[in-house]
């Protein structure tokens, strides 16, 4: 028996001009618009239980914004907070969203966004119409890539630049799959959730931009009439869109960065085309199945903590004083192994008197048999590979940055050979494996 229902919401976000931007290791402020920022809300309904699931064009709110968030959504949308999925896209041309910040255009930013995503939530909800939903997964080739690579001096660099003569191979494995769940109400818009791993950190700049997300959805919705989709992000933590073999016409419209990243606003409007095509493919021939129960629950696991050893310290201290100096200039690396020893060196700063371990959210919301798995910062490939693979359910989508964003988890592997995410991470070695068991036992408990 089909119970179900589905609403839709979608709110504009975009900050004002003056903001300071997030995802680098480099002052940036917002200089302008390509794109607008938007909040794109899912609510559901068996009948008995509501939830509703918020995609937040953001590169990532802390977990201090999310408990705040939800708690307002929770009251003025009238249903739990454990039933409230705040994911962000992970775009590196969004916002700061720092609840400790004294700069007042992000203070009057997260009360905005505050109360938008509150808006947002009551509006899906007041959208709830009878639906049937599909699932299906395509395939998006040739725009995901593993960043982590051996070099020939047996180092492991994340992102060594294009045509580096110095790379031997790459460390991970790809999932080119595309999640896509269909959800045909009566009497309105078809809405399309797409789930799919990968950093959105392709267009880079000084101009407020959703990257490829927003550019998918734009693609998506002009190609088909009467659909309107959201999308989430799934384990991209060592997962990005560059090409270190690139050849032929592979660079057009791209350009080396500072960073010896290629970036390029044209490329993020092909990687939009690549996932809108994969949902396409899929899109008439779902598997429609009844959904008679939704669910939801949050998990709170205890991890321990990344702390340094004293005798790392005096250099740690010297190259993070620097950095906030402005004189990376003094610091002897550049481009990605720069970006790599600052984040190192504020890793053991930041840890140096502990905690010893962190609190983490696991968030879960269940549709039937179909399951979405938020993970509170950006996990490994290997992570949502290992999600998908949980027992008895039919589809797992893992999400990043749901609920919060507290940094990376690399898998095991990562920590014994090095590189930015390992070295950069708040947590110890086999914390990511533990996200893969207890998201399982999360899940267990909702079947």
């Amino acid at each position: 028996m089909n119970t179900l229902q589905a609403g839709f919401s979608r709110v504009n976000i975009t900050p004002m001009l003056g903001i300071p931007i997030a995802g680098y290791f480099k002052p940036r402020f917002a200089e302008g618009v390509l794109d607008e920022l938007e909040i794109n809300a899912l609510a559901l309904f068996d009948g008995t239980k509501k939830a509703v699931l918020l995609s937040v064009d953001h590169c990532g709110l802390p977990t201090k914004a999310t408990d705040a968030f939800r708690a307002h959504v929770a009251e003025q949308a009238g249903i739990p907070a454990d039933a409230i999925f705040i994911h962000s896209t992970h775009t590196h041309t969004g916002p700061i969203v720092d609840m400790s910040s004294e700069n007042p255009l992000i203070q009057q930013y997260i009360q905005f966004l505050y109360n938008k995503i509150a808006d947002a939530a009551v509006m899906a909800l007041n959208d709830l119409k009878p639906a049937k939903m599909g699932w299906a997964v395509g395939k998006a080739p040739n725009i995901a890539f593993v960043r982590r690579f051996r070099m020939k001096d047996g180092k492991v660099r994340t992102n060594p630049g294009v045509g580096n003569p110095d790379i031997l191979h790459p460390i991970g494995d790809i999932d080119e799959r595309v999640n896509v769940l269909r959800f045909d109400r009566e009497g309105a818009e078809t809405i399309v959730l797409c789930n799919f791993g990968c950093h959105p950190d392709v267009v880079g700049g000084n101009l407020i931009s959703g990257d490829w997300p927003t550019l998918y959805r734009h693609k998506l919705e002009k190609a088909m009439d009467n659909v309107k989709t959201l999308f989430f992000n799934g384990a991209q933590g060592d997962i990005n869109h560059v090409n270190v073999w690139a050849k032929d016409g592979d660079f057009n419209d791209m350009f080396n960065d500072f960073d010896d990243v290629a970036r390029g606003y044209g490329h993020a409007r092909h990687m939009a085309n690549v996932v809108a095509g994969a949902v396409m493919q899929v899109y008439d021939k779902v598997n429609y199945t009844d959904v008679a129960n939704i669910n939801y629950q949050i998990k709170t696991i205890r991890v321990p903590s990344n702390m340094p050893k004293p005798e790392d310290m005096p250099l740690a201290h010297k190259y993070n004083d620097l950095h906030k100096a402005g004189r990376d200039d003094e610091i002897p690396f550049k481009a990605m192994e720069l970006t790599t020893v600052v984040a190192e060196a504020g890793r053991m700063v930041r840890l140096e008197h502990g905690p010893a371990e962190f609190p983490l959210y696991l968030s879960a919301v269940t549709i039937g048999n179909v399951a979405l798995l938020g993970i509170p910062g950006e996990p490994f490939n290997g992570v949502g590979i290992g999600l998908k693979e949980a027992k008895d359910w039919t589809l797992v989508l893992p999400c990043c940055n749901t609920n919060a964003k507290e940094g990376y988890f690399p898998m095991q592997d990562a920590y014994d050979e090095g590189g930015y995410e390992a070295r950069s991470s708040n947590y110890k070695a086999g914390t990511a494996e533990l996200l893969v068991k207890e998201g399982k036992a999360l899940l267990d408990t909702l079947h």
